[in-house]
């Protein structure tokens, strides 16, 4: 393993958080909900810290996408019976 003391720290600690959150959801959650989880999740990070780190300003298309991914959520937690 390389690098500081540092990052082998950063690593320890998202290996520890990381790996209990797996353990829970795998109980809870199917893995098609646990992927649209974490694509909400890092998108709405990504627009949050865009906008206020970088300026940037939300358009209609973001609206849209978050529309989207609101539906993805939905259809995903429904439960089907196809039979």
């Amino acid at each position: 393993m390389e690098g500081d003391p540092g990052q082998l720290g950063h690593r320890l600690f998202e290996y520890c958080l990381q790996v209990p959150a797996n353990r829970i959801g795998s109980k809870t959650f199917s893995p098609d909900q646990l992927k649209v989880i974490q694509e909400v999740i890092t998108l709405t990070v990504f627009d949050v810290f865009s906008t206020f780190y970088f300026g940037d300003k939300l358009h209609w298309n973001h609206f849209a996408a978050f529309g989207c991914l609101g539906r993805r959520v939905f259809y995903v937690s429904q439960v089907l019976d196809l039979g």
